[in-house]
């Protein structure tokens, strides 16, 4: 890790940024909103080459150069590196991005992983999160390797079994009354006691899951791919992968931008809607439970980072995602439903003509399917 003198030089170089207004906060200062409770980005910063890798560590702080400013002592327990295999999808070969090889076994430990580390440097030691599923259990389980304290909000009605994972690693649980949304409003509530280190709120969980750009531009011998399809709920992936290869492009690494594509469910898919041209229609259950985000904060950002990549978004029915995820685990990639979306966006993106099955296209699987077990026995009919 570079010493105390370049982590200054970096944190110089990065603002908090309300990416509508343009107004700009201090980075030293830890913060989840603007001032008047908009949610913020982190600047843009000058990317880096291969040879900033550091090579000799397997996890995504080998990109730590690329951060805006490098904590002492990372919390990391081996996050990144995951696998890219190829696999037919739809009759065309499509690269998978296996990101449920990771500690708690989704891709959201790229951004706990950043996040919590960069807080702890800044001196929070105590964190609060909203999420019944994959953010809450990776929040939790960095915290816990991190020596810091967490606390998830998650609705009341949330099943049992979702929070176990969180428990397990020590974190206190707050079963909130009322919806998703409720629950949210009373972690925003909460922060006026504990920092809120939202997975959805908090700019540097982005710096983490920038870092599936960087990977793929390195798994795939330092080119960038020409499609990158990425399931979509508040879109923290559509977003990391934006800023990921922008930076690359600023760094003169890569020739251009993929196009990035957001898949969601049909039954909750308010970013693929506005970026359709379609009216809002109120959200329905889904399978894809991952991606069922009905207000998500970042729909300009994501709008933007579809539209400058050239990407665009996809709807999938019910059956659609089912089908995907049935076949997915017929060939022994066992994913949660809505990771499922990207491979079953592939082949209506290769028949609508946005893709083409030549290119080298890259479907971003992001949680294992063990967190999905009833879900699965449903589908299959089988009783447990």
């Amino acid at each position: 890790m570079p010493e105390a003198g370049a982590r200054a030089t970096l944190a110089g170089m990065a603002s908090y940024i309300d990416p509508r207004s343009g107004r700009l906060y201090p980075i030293e200062i830890p913060r989840w909103c603007g001032e008047d409770g908009a949610p913020l980005l982190v600047s843009d910063l000058p990317g880096i080459g291969r040879d900033d890798i550091e090579r000799g560590l397997r996890s995504i702080w080998r990109y730590a150069a690329a951060l805006p400013f490098l904590p002492v002592r990372p919390i990391t327990m081996g996050e990144g590196c995951t696998p890219l295999v190829e696999h037919e999808v739809g009759g065309t070969t499509t690269l998978l991005k296996c990101e449920w090889f990771m500690p708690t076994g989704s891709f959201k430990d790229r951004g706990a992983s950043v996040m919590l580390s960069l807080l702890r440097e800044q001196g929070v030691t105590a964190v609060l999160e909203d999420s019944s599923g994959n953010g809450g259990a990776a929040v939790s389980a960095y915290a816990a390797a991190g020596g810091m304290a967490a606390t998830i909000f998650v609705p009341a009605s949330t099943s049992p079994a979702k929070t176990v994972q969180s428990r397990a690693a020590g974190a206190a649980i707050t079963l909130v009354p009322g919806s998703r949304q409720d629950c949210a409003d009373a972690a925003e509530r909460e922060a006026e006691k504990i920092f809120y280190a939202s997975h959805n709120w908090q700019p540097f969980f982005l710096q983490g899951t920038k870092t599936l750009a960087y990977e793929l531009w390195e798994d795939l011998n330092f080119t960038a791919p020409d499609n990158v399809v990425v399931p979509c709920g508040a879109g923290s992936n559509v977003l990391g992968a934006y800023i990921g290869f922008s930076e690359l492009l600023r760094a003169g690494q890569i020739a251009k931008l993929p196009r990035i594509f957001a898949a969601q469910p049909a039954h909750c898919a308010p970013i693929a809607r506005a970026a359709l041209g379609l009216d809002p229609v109120e959200a329905k259950p889904t399978i894809a439970e991952g991606t069922a985000i009905s207000k998500p904060l970042r729909t300009a950002e994501c709008l933007r980072a579809m539209r400058e990549s050239g990407g665009g978004a996809v709807m999938l029915s019910e059956e659609e995602i089912a089908a995907a995820a049935l076949n997915l685990a017929k060939r022994g990639v066992y994913v949660e439903p809505t990771s499922a979306q990207a491979a079953a966006a592939v082949p209506k993106l290769i028949a609508s003509g946005k893709i083409a099955a030549r290119e080298t296209t890259v479907a971003v699987l992001t949680g294992t399917g063990l967190k999905s077990t009833p879900r699965y026995a449903e589908m299959l009919g089988v009783a447990i």
